[in-house]
């Protein structure tokens, strides 16, 4: 039988100490700093609010992880309230606390992780240098340069307040209403800084919140929000004071309705020029952005730095656009290339293959999921698909692709290291009929063919998935090498 762990001393003199909230609060000026963390962390759980609020005020490392102690689905507020109201008090009072170093509240959820275990003794790793505590000065002397009236106070730097911020439809959230009124009301002296912004159907008058937000720190955007145009328009300002951001994410961008082709354009150029200021992003993702067609290299002139991940889906594009996208300089050096759910049945080939060549030295996943490609395109892109050296994973389900056409494929990709995982379409030979119907029988001797040539061209690692979706529930149907069907299959 396993016992739980005894609590050690420590945890234990904690606990102890916080049964009488104003005793273990005057003992702060003589708490030694190694015994913060754990004190702290005692608080937290027991929700002591008057002892969080006054450490707070007592802090003597640069950052107060406060995120790393918040476990999902369960309510803070309270305990947040406790230590933004110590930091109003702190930022009050014209003499700070003797010992007080606080630079940072960091609310966010999955940084700083290692804070509190190296603090409590439960893990020993290289210091962080917004976790060192102050180096001990004495008393006397700290208190003369306090209280020295030899020249004018130096101004204090703002508190940094970083938060993972969610825009969304409903109730506002509680704790960020009250984080607002204390930015508004302590304004210049404390500076809320948010790394990763998500936007979600939520009205273009609730986006004024990001007024309060120091918007060079956003590093992640995610906006998905089913926009007309002429909403994203109003948005675009806020998007231009983002010039940090590294990774952007727009989704369901629709067409404004009873508006002139001349509006439409003076909407797409105000949204599409914040782009000059986006100076490091790196990851561009667009679905469902109506927009597109037609105006894909008007979005992509305005980058200013090459691309890692590019993701396009399900978006009109025309043949200019692919052609735009195969020339410009910002995809030749992409890591990431997805064009799922993009019609290219009847469009050439050839700018998908100029895209690949370009980015040959570089691709590493390919995902080019029902976009209609038939053989003959598939055939014309292969040569240059065989020089991306450094692919690891293709999928490219959903295409009407022959038997022949797959083995063609594996012949040409054979030679790629490192490419590990191919996700492929069942090819055309295994449907019963027109509505898509499989037959599995068929299915399993096409897939067995294709693992029997891995082996005899030496490379049976290299794992080939086939997929396809059913044609009356949309699930799709895997086989490697046993068949993972959808419940439409279980009478077979």
């Amino acid at each position: 039988m396993n016992l739980p762990a005894p609590d050690r001393l420590l945890e234990l003199a904690c606990h102890s100490l916080l049964k009488d909230e104003d005793l273990a609060i005057s003992s702060l000026e003589l708490l030694p700093v190694e015994l913060f963390p754990p004190l702290f962390m005692a608080a937290f759980a027991g929700r002591h609010s008057k002892t969080l609020k006054a450490m707070v005020q007592a802090w003597p490392f640069p950052c107060l992880p406060l995120g790393a102690l918040m476990k999902e689905q369960q309510p803070y507020h309270e305990t947040i309230q406790a230590a933004l109201d110590g930091l109003d008090l702190l930022l009050s009072q014209e003499v700070r606390p003797r010992r007080w170093k606080l630079q940072v509240l960091d609310l966010q959820k999955n940084v700083h992780q290692d804070f509190w275990a190296v603090w409590s003794g439960n893990k020993v790793t290289n210091m962080c240098p917004l976790w060192e505590p102050e180096v001990a000065q004495p008393i006397q002397k700290r208190q003369k340069v306090d209280n020295s009236n030899t020249g004018p106070r130096s101004p204090l730097a703002p508190l940094e307040v970083f938060i993972d911020l969610c825009l969304k439809a409903g109730t506002p959230d509680e704790t960020l209403t009250y984080l607002i009124k204390k930015v508004r009301q302590r304004k210049g002296l404390i500076h809320l800084r948010c790394k990763k912004l998500k936007i979600s159907t939520v009205s273009i008058q609730n986006i004024k919140i990001l007024k309060m937000v120091q918007l060079d720190s956003v590093e992640d955007l995610e906006v998905n929000c089913t926009w007309k145009l002429s909403t994203m328009e109003k948005f675009a300002p806020y998007l231009g004071q983002m010039g940090n951001l590294h990774r952007l994410l727009l989704s369901h961008i629709h067409m404004s309705s009873h508006i002139t082709l001349e509006q439409e354009q003076q909407y797409v150029s105000q949204f599409t020029s914040q782009f000059l200021s986006l100076l490091h992003l790196q990851e561009l993702y667009l679905d469902s952005i109506s927009f597109l067609e037609g105006r894909l290299d008007q979005m992509l002139r305005c980058l200013k730095t090459p691309l890692e991940t590019l993701s396009i889906t399900n978006c009109l594009l025309s043949e200019t656009d692919l052609m735009h996208l195969s020339q410009n300089l910002n995809v030749s050096q992409l890591k990431d290339l997805g064009l799922s759910g993009v019609n290219l049945t009847n469009v050439s080939s050839e700018p998908l293959q100029i895209l690949l060549e370009r980015a040959s030295a570089t691709l590493q996943d390919l995902d080019l999921d029902e976009c209609g490609i038939m053989d003959p395109q598939f055939t014309a892109i292969l040569p240059a698909l065989s020089r991306c050296s450094q692919l690891t994973t293709f999928s490219f389900c959903g295409n009407p692709i022959s038997m022949a056409v797959l083995e063609n494929l594996l012949r040409h990709t054979i030679g790629l290291k490192n490419l590990s995982h191919v996700l492929y379409p069942t090819p055309l030979e295994s449907y019963e009929d027109v509505r898509g119907t499989l037959h599995l029988g068929l299915l399993a001797q096409l897939h067995a063919k294709l693992r029997q040539m891995l082996q005899e061209l030496g490379r049976p690692s290299m794992v080939w998935f086939s997929a396809n979706r059913c044609p009356d529930c949309g699930d799709r149907t895997f086989y490697d090498p046993d068949p993972i069907l959808c419940p439409c299959y279980t009478s077979f």
